[in-house]
């Protein structure tokens, strides 16, 4: 990787001078935000993308400016309907896409959910956990056949992986009290653990995944959090940054966030990244220290570790990839 990109790095910097014709991609979360912008990135180098949204119509207001861009470029754009928090729409939209038969190049597990109240799915699990992590584990699992050799994951981890590990012995805080922040942390890292076992299981074939933290950025993602809570993240944030000599925190644009993920879809070296954690278009560090800040807790790349949590995922799903 001999590009040096950073965390002011946009989708149209990282992708400058990629051409994705002929390259096949699937986007989650094409609703709004981050989601919609990867899709029109990529189309707009020539990819063919599926969008996959829980609201259609509401992806379909959201999209004019993909479309716009797909059409520009020779790309293609398309909607499917995915549900994340609901099994039964995860393996209708996995049914659909193998049945296809088209292969993909690229799949960014980007949709999520951060720090509602507590609710529970209809198949009984805690929403975070559901959205962010299970539904992508189904569903990137059940489409795998699909991935070509030199083929991308990027699974969207966060900084908030630094607030908990996964607890798989109560994803669903049936035993222990909800926090939505805790939550949040521990579905986050569920996803880097995700990234990191797939990754195992793959690369053999020339297919490599990546945890991807877009930074921090304001979307329709924050409509469930409370001001005070994130402020006081912040807080913790600045800190950390002021005693490493770092400036202070700042909110990155919608191009600045989404960067990161079509970095590590179509820019950034496999070997290089595969099976590891990136933020601001670059490796992350390991940092144990306390409090949320840059790097990765060891926890969240530990392979051991993503082996067992994968095994009682499957387990949790009653399936086996």
């Amino acid at each position: 990787m001999t590009e040096q990109y950073g965390s002011n790095s946009t989708t149209d910097d990282v992708l400058a001078g990629i051409d994705l014709r002929g390259k096949r991609a699937l986007v989650t979360g094409v609703s709004s935000g981050l989601g919609v912008e990867t899709a029109r990135s990529l189309v707009a180098h020539g990819a063919d993308v599926i969008g996959a949204a829980r609201d259609i119509a509401k992806a379909k207001q959201a999209t004019d400016a993909v479309r716009s861009a797909a059409d520009a470029s020779g790309g293609k754009f398309e909607l499917v309907s995915l549900d994340l928090a609901d099994l039964s729409s995860v393996h209708a939209c996995a049914g659909g896409l193998l049945a296809t038969g088209l292969p993909f190049d690229i799949i960014i597990a980007n949709a999520g959910v951060m720090a509602p109240p507590l609710v529970r799915t209809v198949d009984g699990f805690e929403s975070q956990f559901a959205t962010n992590y299970l539904g992508h584990f189904a569903l990137v699992n059940r489409v795998a056949p699909l991935l070509r050799e030199g083929a991308r994951v990027v699974i969207l981890s966060s900084a908030a992986h630094q607030l908990a590990d996964v607890d798989m012995d109560d994803p669903n805080f049936q035993r222990t009290g909800y926090d939505p922040w805790i939550a949040y942390g521990r579905s986050k890292t569920a996803a880097a653990l995700f990234a990191v076992e797939f990754d195992r299981r793959h690369r053999e074939r020339g297919v490599r995944a990546v945890a991807v933290h877009p930074g921090a950025i304001q979307t329709g993602l924050q409509q469930f959090t409370d001001p005070a809570a994130e402020q006081g993240i912040i807080d913790s944030i600045n800190a950390a940054n002021a005693a490493a000599g770092l400036p202070p925190f700042r909110y990155k644009t919608v191009p600045e966030g989404a960067a990161s993920s079509v970095w590590a879809a179509a820019r950034a070296d496999a070997e290089a990244v595969g099976g590891h954690y990136c933020e601001d278009c670059q490796l992350a560090e390991i940092d144990d220290s306390e409090g949320v800040h840059g790097g990765v807790k060891s926890y969240a790349l530990d392979s051991q570790h993503a082996r067992a949590v994968w095994t009682r995922t499957e387990k949790l799903l009653n399936e086996h990839y």
